[in-house]
């Protein structure tokens, strides 16, 4: 069984996983910014550079369905768990209880998903279809921020 596991991707998704969890918790305790809600996902989009690389192409229909799913369905419970709240002159993030449950049970879900679909097609295809379902996932979580913050800075 273990034969067949490739211990690179598990291990960086691992320490992925932990720079995000280190990340969001460091995050909870600055005032959020407009800047620091648009830069994550700016920064993220330079990945999209990799589809000049053919090896990474995939149909349109495969790249839209990642998007929706990180969008609609994995990004639920990250909104789940963000609250902006005002303090002051600032807004902060609250921190959620169950946020380091759901980042590890999200995180869990990708890992095993992608081992299953990187049996059915390339590694560098099974990379970019998790890149394009992991920015979906970004891309409505800082929205709803965005909208969040800029709803709280309007009331005060």
């Amino acid at each position: 069984m273990f034969e067949s596991v490739p211990y690179g991707p598990v291990i960086a998704a691992l320490i992925g996983t932990l720079a995000v969890l280190a990340w969001r918790i460091r995050e909870s305790r600055r005032p959020i910014t407009p800047r620091g809600i648009v830069i994550p996902p700016l920064g993220m989009s330079t990945g999209f550079s990799m589809f000049a690389i053919s090896g990474f192409r995939m149909p349109l229909w495969w790249a839209l369905t990642a998007f929706a799913a990180g969008a609609l369905l994995l990004a639920y419970p990250l909104l789940a768990s963000t609250t902006l709240t005002r303090d002051g002159d600032v807004v902060m993030m609250r921190r959620s209880r169950a946020f380091i449950a759901i980042l590890l049970a999200l995180a869990a879900i990708r890992l095993a998903l992608r081992s299953y679909i990187g049996q059915i097609i390339s590694p560098q295809q099974t990379a970019g279809l998790f890149f394009i379902l992991a920015f979906g996932m970004i891309v409505r979580w800082r929205t709803a921020m965005w909208f969040q913050y800029h709803r709280l800075v309007s009331q005060g």
